[in-house]
């Protein structure tokens, strides 16, 4: 059997539903995956593909929007299955054909609403990617711990196996010694998109907001909104909506260059260019700050 073939055959094994697609449609705004369409009259399926080696990385998506379902405080797109068909890696979710345009006030609310599903500890069920990245999500209940080891400390790490310089090494090293002066509150293990960026959030038909694509965890709600400021995109609806909902604590615009860090590192580890020397510039920041 083809690839369409074999995945046609799973959609109609999990679904319980016949399914004979007619043929696949393109669907852009991906750098990592090849994105599609597939449909058969009203029923109407999105499929990612990568490369066979890449299917963990799909198992850890649905778990991670199946997670983000289970909340009930902001849509997401329902998986229904991964496999491996013809040499390539799949995942096969709900698509939801996205309007344009939405209430960016009603996306802050539902996401304060998510934030509100916590964990006892910091972390998730399983490892997970960030972009193409390795994202490591043991559980452990100190939050400082958690952010020095397996989110700073790891992309310290892998620029390092990237040789990315030896000035980040250095710095990086420096504000791992001094950087638990910086979270100076104790955050509770909120569920997490995780990688949250304008790009990631959508509308559909609707207006009903939608988010997608998801490095999914339980931390600090404050790196997920720094996430959103990073890139912009949100509007002051959305963080007006946010704070009347959940206000954030006192000190999070330091906290937020922190926590942003995190991103750009990883950036500077899949892209390399520019990522490196915004990254350095940031930690230099960072340690003049702590003084």
């Amino acid at each position: 059997m083809s690839l369409w073939e074999q995945i046609s055959r799973a959609i109609t094994d999990t679904s319980g539903k016949p399914f004979h697609p007619q043929t696949p449609a393109t669907v852009g705004g991906g750098c990592i995956n090849t994105a599609m369409r597939l449909a058969d009259g009203p029923q109407q399926w999105f499929v990612k593909l990568n490369q066979a080696s890449r299917l963990d990385m799909f198992q850890a998506e649905a778990a991670g929007l199946q997670e983000l379902a289970d909340a009930g405080a902001i849509r997401v797109p329902r998986p229904l299955c991964t496999g491996v068909a013809d040499g390539q890696s799949y995942i096969v979710m709900e698509y939801v054909a996205l309007g344009g345009s939405g209430s960016s006030a009603l996306a802050g609310e539902q996401l304060a609403a998510l934030h509100r599903h916590q964990a006892d500890a910091f972390g998730w069920q399983r490892d997970n990617t960030i972009g193409s990245t390795h994202q490591p999500n043991g559980w452990i209940t100190d939050w400082v711990d958690f952010w020095r080891r397996q989110r700073l400390g790891f992309q310290l790490e892998e620029a390092a196996r990237n040789s990315l310089g030896k000035d980040i090494q250095r710095l990086g090293e420096r504000l791992l010694e001094r950087f638990p002066a910086l979270m100076d509150h104790a955050p509770a293990p909120s569920l997490l998109h995780g990688d949250l960026w304008a790009g990631n959030l959508g509308y559909d038909q609707k207006g009903n907001p939608l988010i997608y694509d998801p490095a999914t965890y339980y931390g600090d709600r404050e790196a997920e909104i720094a996430m959103t400021e990073l890139f912009g995109g949100f509007g002051q609806a959305f963080y007006d909506a946010y704070n009347a909902a959940w206000p954030l604590d006192a000190g999070y615009a330091t906290r937020k260059t922190f926590y942003n860090l995190y991103h750009i590192l990883n950036h500077a580890n899949m892209f390399g260019g520019g990522y490196v020397g915004q990254a350095q510039r940031m930690i230099e920041r960072l340690l003049a700050e702590l003084g």
